[in-house]
């Protein structure tokens, strides 16, 4: 188990994400990857009030619906460390107090559960005032509704300034960051958002781990199509770093007898302030392939090696 941040949230060395959940999952199929999850020793998911809003004939809530359902049917919410999100759903697209209150009680209501583990403010709001915002948030805290509260998708800049008018004003404070971050995207967080993490003692649970399944290894050049909602944003990482970053997974991959996907979330998983690495599932096989990383241990020169190779390329000065 792991800490988040400051908090005494102990958590599994992945995070289930619930963003295929009834997009590209059916409940059935959802099921089937939360039980898969749980049975290897998962007990910490991550959803949204957006999941699934953008999917044809979905409003929003899905997500949360089957998570809630789950819990129901297994009987296993106490075990389990639920995280979810507010402020990007369309209509409830932003950090108000009255957003967050009407959000935290559909939330509840879907989950079928008295309270969230960590709420996450699922992107900024310049237009809200952060102490109103954060002044919500510690409501929430303070009534036993939300255990902690975490950030998503901000900026070092307006991380710092929360964290500050928290100290200042007494509310309760993000305890950790959602950020984009992967073996073939490090610089943004790496360079830009880390050193705040670290500074404030923050827990960084990066999203889109395996670069919307690159680092799965089923995107390569002269390959088959793949099938998949996000093929083209994927296939994007075989420019650059890419094929050397898909080298060197094959390598350690092929020494541990183990998937890509388990290889790259341990690089990921052993990053400084990384506690925990999102990964989502729509069925029993990708969740296969990810959960051999719950006990895969790599070596000094294994993480060397990767690091290298997703370092990010030196930009190219034409001369």
């Amino acid at each position: 188990m792991v800490k988040i941040g400051t908090s005494d949230l102990d958590v599994s060395p992945l995070c289930l994400g619930g963003n295929p959940f009834g997009w590209t999952a059916d409940e059935t199929a959802s099921f089937a990857v939360l039980d898969a999850y749980a049975e290897a020793g998962g007990n910490f998911i991550d959803t949204a009030d957006l999941y699934t809003f953008h999917a044809p004939g979905n409003s929003g809530g899905e997500s949360e619906t089957i998570i809630g359902r789950w819990l129901r049917s297994r009987g296993c919410r106490d075990r389990m460390v639920i995280a979810t999100k507010v402020g990007a759903l369309p209509g409830l697209d932003n950090l108000s107090p009255r957003t967050i209150r009407r959000a935290v009680a559909d939330s509840l209501r879907r989950l079928g559960t008295d309270h969230i583990d960590l709420y996450f403010a699922h992107v900024d709001d310049p237009g809200t005032p952060l102490a109103e915002t954060l002044g919500a948030f510690d409501a929430l805290v303070r009534s036993g509704m939300v255990r902690y509260i975490a950030a998503s998708n901000f900026t070092a800049d307006r991380l710092s300034e929360s964290l500050q008018t928290s100290a200042r004003e007494g509310l309760a404070a993000y305890v950790a960051l959602q950020a984009e971050y992967n073996l073939v995207q490090r610089d943004g967080y790496e360079r830009e958002l880390a050193p705040t993490v670290a500074g404030a003692g923050l827990a960084c649970l990066p999203y889109v781990a395996l670069a919307r399944g690159f680092l799965t290894g089923k995107y390569r050049a002269g390959g088959p199509v793949v099938d998949s909602p996000r093929a083209g944003r994927a296939r994007a990482h075989l420019n650059g770093n890419g094929p050397g970053v898909l080298a060197a997974l094959d390598e350690v991959a092929a020494a541990h007898r183990t998937t890509l996907a388990a290889v790259a979330l341990a690089w990921l998983a052993a990053q400084p302030t990384v506690a925990t690495p999102i990964a989502g599932a729509r069925n029993a096989t990708q969740i296969a392939d990810l959960l051999p990383f719950l006990t895969l241990r790599l070596t000094a020169d294994e993480l060397a090696l990767l690091d290298r190779a997703g370092a990010t390329p030196p930009a190219h000065n034409p001369t």
